[in-house]
């Protein structure tokens, strides 16, 4: 899934329309956004758009897991009420937001748009190393296969039952939503690990509820310019082992590891924390997270939960 190569760079190009419409259906039955009229986001539907809500934080951390997002866009329009909803936490995430008009009552155009845009920013910008295109619609196909020709790795995200299987096969890897939020709760559900840890216990106790791909609900990452506390940096370095790149053992670079945490908070820095180097940081959370050294090499992995004794 993810690549250790600090030099990748991707561009994030969601069809926010497709995705959103898609995971409605995918959880109300098929036809059911249409159905629902659940574009108008009214009183009476929207205890079932909350549930298919798309969790935009998670999309992004997945796309983070193959290096340092240098262009994240997406595209619908913008007006309607569904998708309005969602353009606070989209602009919190520094994502571009595409208005598109519908040129017909039913087709808004985003595949033509969104296709033009990579294409553009594969000539414009030649570091770009990898694409992810949030979208299941067969159109794409072409954008994939051109993608690749190009060069660049192409990453497709779609919902199960919306998704064409010949884009599946276009793309060079593929994920779907739902597991894509998986390993993202995963990840944040590693924090339980660090309840009890001597640094974080004092300052503020963790507790975190089971979750599922289908129901889970983000945190939307705090957009305050102070650096991020002790407690916020463990938990971030548990969803950064949760995303990188692993050998059989389950070790990974620490490298790695401090470019995801970096990726996911920029406000990241040890010496903020209080400490000389990133080792340093880990080795004060030895409580969460085993250090293999082994020269100049680092290795970091997540301990396991202790179990509980009957």
């Amino acid at each position: 899934m993810s690549t250790d190569d600090s030099s990748a760079r991707v561009g994030v190009y969601l069809d926010f329309d497709n995705i959103v419409i898609s995971r409605y259906d995918q959880l109300h039955g098929d036809g059911s956004w249409r159905k629902d009229n659940a574009r108008d986001a009214g009183k009476d539907v929207a205890p079932r758009l909350d549930a298919a809500r798309v969790d935009v934080s998670a999309l992004l951390d997945y796309a983070s897991s193959f290096g340092t997002l240098a262009v994240t866009r997406a595209y619908a329009d913008w007006s309607v009420p569904a998708n309005a909803a969602y353009r606070r936490q989209l602009v919190d995430r520094a994502i571009d937001l595409t208005q598109l008009f519908p040129a017909s009552g039913t087709k808004n155009g985003a595949d033509i748009r969104l296709a033009v845009d990579v294409l553009e920013d594969l000539f414009r910008l030649t570091d770009l190393t990898h694409v992810v295109i949030v979208a299941g619609d067969s159109d794409y196909i072409a954008l994939a296969q051109r993608c690749k020709r190009l060069g660049r790795v192409v990453v497709g995200v779609g919902v199960p039952g919306g998704t064409s299987k010949a884009l599946i096969s276009a793309c060079d890897e593929f994920e779907y939503y739902d597991e894509a939020v998986r390993q993202s709760d995963e990840a944040e559900d590693d924090d339980t690990v660090v309840t009890g840890a001597p640094d974080d216990a004092a300052a503020s106790p963790v507790t975190t509820a089971p979750r599922t791909a289908t129901t889970a609900t983000r945190t939307e990452p705090e957009t305050s310019s102070q650096p991020i506390s002790g407690p916020v940096a463990t938990r971030l370095l548990a969803r950064a082992l949760g995303l990188v790149a692993k050998d059989a053992d389950g070790w990974s670079q620490a490298s790695a590891v401090k470019q995801q945490m970096k990726r996911l908070d920029p406000r990241y820095n040890e010496a903020a924390l209080g400490f000389a180097t990133f080792t340093d940081f880990v080795r004060s959370r030895q409580g969460q997270v085993e250090l293999r050294e082994e020269g100049q090499a680092r290795w970091l992995r997540l301990r396991a939960p202790k179990s509980k004794k009957g």
